[in-house]
């Protein structure tokens, strides 16, 4: 048994990988993820236009959608409808067998992220457009996207809540999926083909948070470094389970609700003076996704730690959390500050691979 396979069947917790490239369709590498215990894919406009740029394998299928007409943005989703499409297929076989995870994500337009009608018709229209039960749409936690979360949940479409930072706005998207699940469940909606997963980013926070300890430069600050992260998350997964209890939730549960996993996103390390399996180890529980690029599965498999950590030391969490306001650390504004980072960087990502494609186009063209 593999470890990735010894997280789920021990602990609950479904390890999905964070990238999807047609080379890796192509090759076998993500069928034999998935046959390792891989359990899902999730994919970023960053992490999908490092992807098309990287490889000539997407070439083909450009060339004939721009020379039938597509202009370039409609070719870009295209290119990426197509992988999401074939992963799906390729994890089919995982959510026929219990349908709580066989899932891959695909993101909205990072021009989106603050407008929430946008958000919503381009959510639908992936949806609609792909029509497979195991497509989860990622939608940013701004917010703006928080109300067309809601409304999304209660048209019954399955969302991946993407870029969650904060404890405040983690408690707005729990409140936004309840919301949303009670209004398809008035609806007459089926709540068991709802899906969800409210995806905190981890190892971001880190490395905003050393560096103004760092800058401080206190002892007490610099020793809080590497320990702001994995508190505020386990205190998320407090609030998890808190927000799935009660009659509030035994009432959308005995309609067949499912729970809102957290997922555990950025997991590999960004300091080398951290363990390189750090954000995996500590957070392993039940109801939970931790989704990792394959340098991280790698090292996993090969020195991770098998035990239940995400609710263990959570008076120690919620002391780290104080300690760091003590010191002059506004965990509000570090947020604030990576959610903006967040979409900027996908919003170049986005930018720069059009532009690839554009200048593509061009020289297909002879223009």
């Amino acid at each position: 048994m593999t470890r990735l396979e010894q997280l789920f069947d021990e602990h609950g917790q479904s390890p999905w990988l964070d990238n999807l490239t047609r080379p890796g369709l192509r090759d076998g590498s993500l069928s034999h993820l998935a046959a390792a215990g891989v359990r899902g894919v999730t994919a970023n406009p960053t992490i999908v236009a490092k992807a098309i740029m990287a490889s000539d394998a997407y070439d083909a299928q450009f060339e004939t959608l721009v020379s039938s007409g597509h202009s370039v943005e409609a070719a870009y989703w295209h290119l990426i409808v197509a992988d999401v499409v074939d992963a799906l297929g390729i994890f089919r076989p995982i959510f026929e067998r219990d349908g709580g995870d066989g899932f891959v994500s695909i993101e909205v337009s990072p021009r989106c992220a603050h407008d929430t009608e946008a958000s919503v018709t381009a959510a639908r229209a992936l949806h609609e457009g792909i029509g497979q039960p195991n497509l989860l749409v990622k939608v940013p936690a701004t917010s703006q996207g928080v109300p067309a979360i809601e409304t999304l949940i209660g048209e019954g479409h399955s969302t991946n809540v993407t870029l969650i930072f904060s404890l405040p706005r983690y408690r707005q998207v729990l409140e936004a999926y309840l919301s949303g699940l009670e209004a398809f469940a008035e609806r007459g909606g089926d709540l068991a083909s709802v899906h969800s997963v409210a995806s905190f980013f981890v190892s971001r926070v880190d490395s905003e948070v050393d560096s103004r300890l760092e800058s401080l430069g206190t002892d007490s600050a610099l020793e809080l470094r590497g320990q702001a992260a994995v508190a505020q998350a386990r205190l998320a997964y407090q609030m998890f389970r808190d927000a799935h209890s009660g009659p509030r939730w035994t009432r959308l549960a005995e309609r067949g609700a499912r729970v809102q996993r957290p997922l555990w996103a950025s997991t590999s390390t960004k300091n080398a003076e951290y363990p390189d399996t750090l954000y995996v180890d500590s957070l392993i529980g039940p109801d939970t996704v931790n989704t990792m690029p394959e340098s991280t599965i790698e090292a996993f498999e090969d020195h991770g730690t098998i035990a239940r950590t995400i609710d263990t030391g959570t008076a120690a969490a919620a002391s780290v959390m104080k300690a760091l306001g003590t010191v002059g650390i506004d965990m509000e504004d570090v947020s604030h500050t990576l959610e903006r980072q967040g979409i900027a960087t996908f919003e170049a990502s986005f930018a720069e691979v059009l532009h690839a494609l554009d200048a593509k186009a061009h020289a297909l063209s002879g223009a």
